[in-house]
């Protein structure tokens, strides 16, 4: 069979369109999570803290609440406080959390839940009348005394199973209480004057703690970031109305002589660059995570919802609705990108609900993906029209995906593989692998000879849709750097993977400058008014 080059597959590319299925992250991945939005966690960060002089901690950052616009008042982006969202740890590979840290919310107003109000009316004709706003003035670092609504959370620590394990409620020495704040969202530049008042309000609500059965103080933070993730979604999910190859002789380069009709980065192609989130961001002491285990561990985040709401008919401010019955997972995430690109319209529910442990119902998903094929049959005539060539299919042909397996399932062995091996979907990470300095990481992670990015866990910074659809399409049939070097991973061969050299993207660029350099390291949120 020919092996179809970078070059050919673009001039195809070039003069058809491409009527293809979604090869982005949409923020909104299953049906029914769609309709929880404060549920709908958004990405999921974990990885080696890269703060100068923080080098043997670990950062997990997951982010809820997608598509936030920044002018979205009155009400902007609170938390569930009927939901528990919480962060897992694998440490031994045997699919199961090991250490959970789990957030607890509730919104408040002041004065006993009846909110700020105000005198209206001539002497004789007054009402005592509440304010229909989150804030009635200025805020500042050190000065709340204008803000009408306020969050608040405990973080419980569970070593062991997430039901039935120890629960710890971590301390706040600030306060000495078990309540940390959450701070208002940005509503704008009139409350708070600008950017560098809004971080330093911020910075305010970043605490450090003590967590059980860890020497070293932790460092905790929730509240509004800047939405971390690039993605070319609108004309991605207008059947991919543009050519998804590089079109510079190197990415970035602006040169625009790589493939023909290629799409090139450009700023303008990030979809999410006016959106924030609400980041749930906490780093521990490596050692407080690794267990017994061999330094590697995996992780995930879910939100979940008690069984039954029922609704009040009498709606207040401190009870909507009355809730019970078990609490029921409703969202999942670890890997980016899973739910939307691999597993199958009619079990993505499941998957939202389901745990790592029983990720074998979804093996067909990833030793035989949808994807690749769905790519063929709208690519191939293409092709072999416009080329004159007889090429079969241009989906890898290596079955079952044997390296799609260790990429999602498994992880690679002496990177970022556990101590026991357990088929299932998590973000792992080799704890013991240095942080990569900001100014010298690779948005490519490991296939960008730097192994301390993602599938190795997984950065602000790292480009994961490019990644990850480069690899769907049989990148790591061919060698890949590592430690300068090329190397042949043997999870299949080149011949598997017609197109498996093609550089494909979105064309929209990611790097760790466009993050903070420390704790929680996405950037200030967008501000609502300017």
């Amino acid at each position: 069979m020919k092996i179809l080059t970078p070059t050919l597959i673009a001039l195809v590319v070039s003069s058809t369109l491409i009527n293809s299925q979604s090869q982005a992250s949409s923020h909104r991945e299953a049906p029914n999570i769609s309709r929880f939005p404060t549920l709908d966690s958004t990405d999921f960060y974990a990885f080696n803290s890269y703060e100068e002089g923080r080098g043997e901690y670990v950062t997990m950052i997951a982010n809820y609440i997608p598509l936030q616009d920044a002018y979205g008042g009155p009400n902007y982006f609170a938390m569930d406080p009927d939901a528990i969202y919480q962060i897992h740890v694998d440490s031994d590979g045997d699919a199961l959390a090991d250490l959970t840290f789990s957030f607890d919310f509730k919104s408040m107003l002041p004065n006993d839940n009846e909110g700020v109000a105000l005198t209206i009316g001539p002497e004789g004709n007054q009402r005592t009348v509440a304010v229909p706003l989150k804030n009635i003035g200025g805020v500042a670092a050190g000065n709340n005394a204008a803000v009408n609504f306020m969050e608040s959370y405990t973080l419980t620590v569970i070593e062991g199973d997430p039901r039935t394990g120890t629960k710890t409620m971590v301390m706040n020495s600030m306060s000495n209480s078990t309540e940390f704040q959450k701070p208002l969202d940005y509503v704008g530049n009139k409350t708070f004057t600008d950017a560098q008042s809004y971080q330093q309000y911020a910075d305010q609500f970043v605490y450090q703690v003590a967590l059980p059965s860890c020497e070293g103080m932790a460092k905790v933070f929730v509240g509004q970031r800047k939405d971390p993730f690039v993605v070319n979604l609108g004309k991605t999910f207008d059947l991919v109305n543009y050519v998804p190859v590089e079109g510079d002789s190197a990415p970035g380069a602006g040169d625009g002589e790589g493939f023909p009709g290629g799409i090139t980065q450009a700023a303008d192609n990030d979809d999410l660059a006016d959106k924030n989130v609400t980041s749930i961001a906490i780093e521990v002491p490596k050692d407080c995570v690794t267990g017994n285990g061999n330094g590697t561990i995996g992780t995930w985040t879910t939100a979940s919802l008690p069984q039954a709401r029922i609704l009040n008919p009498n709606a207040k401010f401190a009870k909507a609705s009355v809730n019970g019955g078990a609490m029921t997972q409703v969202s999942r995430l670890g890997n980016p990108l899973v739910n939307e690109l691999v597993i199958g319209l009619k079990d993505k529910d499941t998957f939202s609900t389901s745990m790592p442990s029983g990720d074998g119902q979804f093996a067909d998903y990833v030793t035989h993906p949808s994807l690749p094929e769905l790519l063929n049959i709208l690519f191939k005539d293409a092709v072999n029209d416009t080329l004159g060539t007889e090429l079969e299919t241009l989906a890898p042909t290596n079955f079952p995906r044997v390296d799609l397996v260790t990429a999602f399932l498994t992880g690679f062995e002496g990177v970022n593989q556990l101590a026991t091996v357990t088929p299932s979907e998590m973000l792992r990470l080799n704890t013991q692998i240095a942080a990569t300095a900001q100014s010298e990481q690779s948005s490519f992670g490991v296939a960008g000879n730097d192994l301390a990015g993602f599938p190795n866990g997984r950065r602000p910074g790292d480009d994961v849709v490019d990644i990850a659809l480069r690899v769907v399409m049989g990148r790591l049939c061919h060698p890949i750097p590592v430690n300068g070097t090329d190397t042949d991973l043997g999870l299949c061969a080149p011949e598997d993977a017609s197109v498996g050299t093609v550089p494909f993207t979105d064309g929209a660029p990611i790097n760790a400058s466009m993050m903070n350099d420390a704790f929680p390291y996405l950037a200030t949120p967008l501000a609502g008014s300017k």
